[in-house]
């Protein structure tokens, strides 16, 4: 029986990973094409004549998916995987990133060597430049000494710079930190992070959507950010020169309605000209502190406050009493979660929440987080 299981998650294993090697399909097709399918092992199974049925499928995709190569190559990555102990996350697990999973391009599927909870109650990514200065490590060093006590799962891109300092300062304290990558687990890049890359391993984890044997190219960055943007709760660009990938990062997490913050600098300074840029066109909050991010986000310790009587006798609506009773469980809930939870699209989850907030029940904290009053 046990043989039999195992063949079976094989089987859909192969199938998983074959999805994301067709060159012509992207994360948002590969997910078009299993809805319509109903299912990844179908969309392999399925007829020539049904697949050139889907809008958007033309005759290349389909002569794709019918290529035993890709079948072959699905097999040599199962077991590298397997030699590796690499985890592999589709976008349908429970264990896939909640946060990820409500952005439309997110990847169909994830790699991850090493442990840490990718649906952890407070995620912060934190990017910046490669040319890192004093400035700038020393303040992304005194933001995650003031993150330390709140459990914060710090995820970053590995490269030089801000994303090394926020990697290495989170190990040193004990933090869990994800790094991710721009290319397949069998490599790590920049080659002088190998070892950081091995203590993130110990206590965090390394993460891509690339395959074994993908090189570090150029275009794999920006692919990269919007996991970087996509897996946490806010976005904090601690320094950037006027072009560069913490801009990209910055703008997908805009994109995907994720809270943006940024460390200003002195007028001239190169690689302030970035933070500055954002804040002065409100794509992001200034802060100088800890202390400022953990307002603006709601995360600080509260003081008790007498509690406000909620209205009595008011009759709430299907998808009201849902998130009602989600907040009464678990008590402050971002609004995401709030939907996946409930099983309520965006649209409807954030109209009954105003509902709500208009009634007095709940109350909108700072990060877009509810509670009840």
């Amino acid at each position: 029986m046990e043989f039999v299981e195992k063949s079976m998650q094989d089987e859909q294993m192969i199938y998983r990973i074959a999805i994301t090697l067709l060159p012509s399909v992207g994360d948002i097709t590969a997910k078009k094409l299993i809805s319509y399918c109903g299912g990844i092992e179908a969309v392999f199974k399925e007829k020539r004549q049904n697949l050139l049925k889907i809008p958007g499928i033309g005759k290349g995709i389909v002569n794709q998916i019918k290529l035993p190569e890709i079948m072959q190559r699905a097999e040599q990555e199962i077991k590298f995987i397997e030699k590796f102990a690499i985890k592999v996350l589709f976008y349908t697990d429970k264990s896939y990133p909640e946060r990820l999973k409500q952005c439309i391009d997110s990847p169909v599927l994830l790699y991850q060597k090493g442990h840490c909870d990718l649906n952890a109650k407070r995620i912060v990514s934190i990017v910046g430049t490669r040319n890192a200065t004093d400035y700038g490590k020393e303040s992304t060093e005194k933001l995650l000494a003031n993150l330390k006590a709140l459990d914060v799962l710090v995820v970053s891109g590995l490269a030089y710079g801000i994303d090394t300092c926020a990697h290495e300062t989170a190990v040193e304290h004990g933090m869990y930190t994800a790094a991710v990558l721009g290319h397949g687990l069998d490599r790590i890049y920049p080659a002088l992070n190998k070892k950081l890359a091995g203590r993130i391993v110990q206590k965090g984890c390394l993460l891509s959507d690339f395959p074994g044997k993908t090189n570090p190219d150029r275009e794999n960055f920006p692919k990269r950010n919007r996991i970087v943007a996509g897996l946490s709760d806010a976005v904090i660009v601690v320094e950037s020169a006027s072009r560069g990938g913490a801009l990209i990062t910055a703008d997908i997490a805009n994109s995907y309605n994720r809270d943006v913050f940024a460390f200003p600098g002195r007028a001239g300074d190169k690689y302030s000209e970035g933070c500055n840029f954002l804040v002065k066109t409100n794509r992001a909050a200034l802060i100088e502190s800890a202390a400022d991010f953990l307002y603006m986000m709601g995360w600080q310790k509260k003081e008790v406050m007498p509690a406000r009587q909620k209205k009595l006798f008011i009759k709430l609506a299907d998808d009201e009493q849902k998130l009602v009773g989600l907040l009464e469980r678990e008590g402050e809930m971002g609004i995401d979660k709030l939907c996946i939870r409930s099983g309520l699209s965006a649209t409807r989850t954030a109209s009954a929440l105003l509902n709500l907030e208009f009634e007095g029940i709940v109350r909108c904290l700072p990060g877009k987080v509810y509670k009840l009053y």
